[in-house]
């Protein structure tokens, strides 16, 4: 939820602390930069702790930072607060998938792993829209106050429900030098394939994401309070879709419903990037597509990586994967923003750019698929 309403807030914030879309595209980087690096040197410890640990330590960290979000009054003090959020935060999403790994079998991973994914719609359902209407009507900063304050009540929910999370411990490497570990981890061909396939479908996601608000505020003629209708929308859709693109990963595997999530999602790329000037209905139907189809893609994605990676290495390797994502996302907005050009009458230029930048980078995710299908099989014939 953290992550996600700075893209609908963006309209607000690039009026009201006067920045320019290159400026804003930093903000959103500085986050996923930031929690590449802490993901990076997670890499070399986070294997010798629980899940469970190790976990609640980021999330921890994750609340502080995004209440010093909230209590940013400038442009240079917001983009350190999500440095410092992103730092402490950025582990999180690995060990979750991690924990979801050494809980469940494989199965039932794509199940699990699209429940997980659940969660995003569950922020743009209900988060999101609260955290624009907050926003609007008290300032920026209040939906950072009340993000860490739902953030606290997570924390103690998860600290009494969370399973330990130790049995990577029994199969674990003795301290190895941080060198020779990474070393371990990258000497599997799957592991090095499988990082290069998360960088490129994160980075296709990404460099659309970061614009989308603005761009519909600018050029499509969306009010701000409208955007909320994006998220409602499209996440209640979501909230469907996730789950079930996970149980259609558990019986044909992972790799051909990732590749058919791939091509469907170019008709809503295409038609975002060159949108103009349209009916609320008809912008609804092509963000709502987006949603279920690029976002779709991250359970068939995140289940294809779970499987290629050997069960001792998980959470380096994960924490390493996790590092790879933020930045390959942190990279996408910022090259976005150096695209993105505003004109005199506020619209925003070059957006259809990004989109066939997409749709490229997204054709190769489904080409490094298909080399790691070697040991996805489904359950069933497609």
């Amino acid at each position: 939820m953290d992550f996600m309403i700075l893209m609908p807030l963006a309209p607000q914030l690039m009026r009201k602390l006067a920045i320019s879309p290159a400026q804003f595209s930093l903000l959103v980087a500085s986050y996923s930069v930031s929690a590449g690096i802490a993901s990076f040197a997670g890499t070399f410890f986070v294997d010798r702790f629980s899940r469970k640990r190790t976990l609640l330590t980021c999330y921890a960290g994750f609340i502080t930072g995004t209440l010093l979000c909230g209590l940013s009054g400038s442009y240079p003090l917001l983009l350190a607060a999500r440095i410092v959020t992103g730092l402490l935060g950025g582990i999180i999403g690995s060990q979750v998938l991690s924990l979801v790994a050494d809980t469940f079998p494989l199965q039932l991973r794509g199940r699990a792993t699209g429940m997980v994914m659940a969660g995003f719609s569950a922020a743009s359902v209900l988060g999101v829209p609260a955290g624009l209407y907050l926003g609007t009507l008290y300032g920026w900063q209040m939906p950072f106050f009340a993000i860490a304050a739902f953030g606290a009540m997570v924390f103690a929910a998860a600290y009494r429900i969370l399973p330990m999370g130790i049995r990577h411990l029994v199969a674990s490497r003795e301290n190895a030098g941080n060198r020779a570990l990474l070393t371990e981890i990258l000497s599997f061909p799957k592991h090095r394939l499988a990082l290069i396939f998360t960088f490129l479908v994160s980075f296709s996601h990404f460099t659309m994401i970061p614009f989308l608000s603005p761009y519909m505020v600018a050029n499509v003629g969306f009010k701000e309070m409208e955007l909320s209708y994006i998220y409602i929308t499209g996440g209640a859709i979501t909230l469907f879709t996730g789950p079930y693109f996970g149980k259609l990963v558990d019986r044909f595997g992972a790799t051909k419903v990732f590749s058919i999530l791939v091509l469907t999602a170019f008709i809503p790329q295409y038609a975002i990037s060159n949108m103009n000037s349209v009916s609320i209905w008809i912008a609804l139907l092509f963000t709502s597509l987006f949603f279920i189809f690029s976002g779709g893609r991250f359970v068939p994605s995140q289940t294809l990586t779970l499987n290629a990676v050997e069960p001792r290495y998980r959470g380096g390797f994960m924490s390493l994967n996790s590092s790879l994502m933020q930045l390959s996302s942190g990279l996408a907005g910022f090259l976005a923003g150096k695209v993105i050009h505003k004109l005199p009458d506020g619209s925003l230029q070059y957006y259809d750019i990004i989109g066939w930048s997409t749709i490229f980078f997204s054709l190769l995710t489904i080409l490094i698929a298909r080399r790691m299908a070697v040991k996805d099989k489904g359950n069933g014939a497609f």
